[in-house]
């Protein structure tokens, strides 16, 4: 029997939204590691299908609160937080 090598992984531009939403919660404390990267595919589902801020339906404590992860600290905690790491990847929410 043969092992054959594992596909290569093409990894996201750190401009796209998928990586600005996923490193937005990397420094959340979360039970599992699995809760983080529910919480980022909230906040990247929350950036991804509207182009501006007035077409927005929900709120960004919404899309937090609704991820359902079982995070290790308070959701105002967490909402400034990634609000702050949005905001230095140039993403303004207000």
């Amino acid at each position: 029997m043969t092992t054959v090598a594992p596909a290569k992984v093409k990894e996201f531009s750190t401009t796209s939204l998928e990586k600005i939403a996923y490193k937005s919660v990397e420094t959340i404390p979360t039970r599992e590691p699995n809760d983080q990267y529910r919480l980022g595919y909230c906040i990247w589902k929350f950036l991804a299908p509207q182009s501006s801020i007035s077409e927005r339906k929900s709120t960004l404590e919404e899309a937090i609160h609704t991820a359902g992860a079982r995070i290790l600290i308070p959701e105002t905690e967490v909402v400034r937080t990634v609000k702050e790491s949005l905001k230095q990847s140039g993403i303004a929410l207000d």
